[in-house]
């Protein structure tokens, strides 16, 4: 891996920790702008360990929401039989 993947890998860990911790969700683009002006290539490598997080993010709260509403359902069902 090379020293930009690794710092970038940091630098979005650490963002999504103060973003989780603040409620400010773009903080990842101010981020990228402070690194934009003093390296594109770290700035785009950010950009896609953002993109990635952040969509990893999402698919995982999807797939939460259908085993959640596939355990209702099943509790629901348990329910009616009893």
């Amino acid at each position: 891996m090379s020293t930009i993947e690794t710092l970038a890998q940091k630098l979005a860990a650490d963002t999504l920790k103060v973003q989780d911790a603040t409620g400010e969700e773009r903080l990842y683009m101010e981020v990228s702008q402070v690194l934009g002006a003093a390296s594109q290539s770290l700035e785009e490598a950010f950009l896609t360990e953002m993109r990635v997080r952040l969509a990893e993010r999402k698919a995982r709260a999807f797939l939460n929401d259908k085993i959640n509403a596939a355990k209702a359902k099943i509790a629901s069902k348990a329910a009616e039989h009893d």
